[in-house]
């Protein structure tokens, strides 16, 4: 098996560990009339209606299992995912809208879930399912701010490198449903979240904007990302407004830790992305590498991560494979395509050059990266030299952004399709002894 070979087996065996199927059947359990989720036990008997709200990449699929474990007690139920992630459901509706800007249908559909969970009673369940991206599907804008203008403050965050966190603080503050807003419109029933998460140490809060969950964060500090990013000019107008309104108390804030309506609702993470470094590590031990696992939480610039973990790969005594997995950041400067995993693996193609001994795995555990049909990529020594033969230039698509176009060329991207799952992005150098790219370790 080459390098290749290897890195692509244990991206696969990551994937498989991150099925949501199972997560589900292990945490939600239906005997005998009565159901229960973790520290959660319901007498079904009690529940007028089971209701199912969701949004996130791996909704659908969640959906789907859920399905599996309440059959028929399901009244209804809506959730929203990205396009083409749907999955086989009978009683959940599946609603698709874009990621990662919110559009219109991703609008619709945040106001029939908004609506299903006002229509809850005291006696009902509301089962919310939760996973990676429900935030940019479900946008709810906050009047005066309109879904254009939330549009363009989303582009404007991602352009300027914002985390997940922060890019968040300032949408929990701008919609009618997130940071706790669905917890509120289903008061009083039984609230029941499972999420799976793709966010660093799983803060309920930050997991698709944390719908039912307290939200710690403020207008205050909404406005503050705005200035940390240095982009408080370049917003619209209405969301300055909104956010000052808010910040001076005009506004009523997102619900807070100790509010009396979460003494009903339950948030309960099913899976993070130790699944993923776990199965990595096995497989990689399986096909004949010391694994090495640096961290789960990887952060940082693309490029700069890149030559980090690239110097560091150098020094493993072969054959090794380095683990991480996180979420790096990149900040836009050029016209280019491409995502943080495709960034990253061209940033490293350009570090090793032609070094014969180091293949290198970058991808989104949700298949894709960025605004491209790519999860991320595989390079090696030849990278460069391949790409270059196509017409590419390896250090100007780097600084133009367009990861994208010169991995194509180069013959390096990894395109997985929809996975139906969201465990963050999971980084693979593997060091085999020197050796020509394509031949037999």
């Amino acid at each position: 098996m080459t390098p290749r070979e290897a890195a692509l087996a244990i991206w696969q065996a990551a994937l498989a560990a991150g099925d949501v199927t199972p997560l589900i059947r292990a945490v939600l359990r239906r005997e005998r009339g009565t159901l229960q989720a973790g520290p959660l036990r319901l007498d079904l008997a009690r529940i007028a209606r089971v209701l199912v709200l969701g949004c996130g990449k791996a909704s659908g699929a969640m959906a789907a299992a859920v399905e599996a474990v309440l059959g028929d007690r399901i009244s209804d139920g809506l959730v929203v995912v990205k396009d083409g992630y749907t999955a086989p459901t009978s009683i959940v509706r599946l609603a698709e809208a874009g990621h990662p800007v919110p559009d219109r249908r991703g609008e619709a559909a945040a106001g029939r879930l908004r609506a299903l969970a006002e229509s809850a009673g005291a006696d009902d369940l509301v089962l919310v399912l939760i996973s990676g991206g429900g935030s940019a599907l479900t946008p709810a804008p906050a009047p005066p701010v309109t879904l254009a203008e939330k549009q363009a403050v989303t582009r404007t965050l991602l352009g300027a490198g914002a985390t997940i966190g922060e890019l968040n603080a300032v949408r929990k503050h701008l919609s009618l449903l997130k940071g706790g807003q669905l917890a509120r419109a289903a008061a009083p029933a039984t609230v029941l979240t499972l999420a799976l998460s793709d966010v660093i140490g799983d803060p309920l809060d930050v997991i698709a904007s944390g719908p039912t969950a307290p939200d710690p964060t403020t207008f205050g500090e909404a406005l503050a990302v705005l200035a940390r990013r240095v982009i408080g000019e370049r917003v619209p107008h209405s969301v300055s407004e909104r956010l000052h309104a808010g910040a001076r108390g005009e506004v009523p804030e997102t619900p807070k830790p100790g509010d009396p309506l979460f003494r009903r609702v339950t948030n309960l993470v099913i899976g993070n992305n130790t699944l993923i470094t776990d199965a990595a590590v096995t497989t990689a031990e399986r096909l004949g590498y010391r694994p090495y696992l640096l961290t789960g939480q990887l952060q940082g610039e693309a490029r700069a991560v890149a030559r980090e973990l690239i110097e560091r790969g150098r020094r493993l005594e072969p054959p090794a494979c380095m683990i991480a997995a996180g979420e790096t950041t990149v900040t836009v400067r050029g016209p280019g395509r491409g995502g943080r995993c495709q960034e990253f693996a061209l940033a490293s193609a350009v570090e090793i050059g032609g070094d014969g001994s180091l293949t290198v795995l970058a991808a989104g555990t949700d298949g894709t990266d960025g605004p491209t049909d790519a999860a991320g990529a595989i390079i090696d020594g030849d990278t460069v030299s391949r790409g270059r033969a196509a017409g590419g230039d390896p250090r100007g698509a780097l600084e133009d952004n367009d990861s994208h176009t010169f991995l194509r060329a180069s013959g390096d991207l990894l395109v997985s399709g929809p996975t139906r799952t969201n465990l963050l992005d999971l980084y693979l150098i593997l060091r085999a002894p020197a050796q020509r790219v394509g031949e037999a370790v």
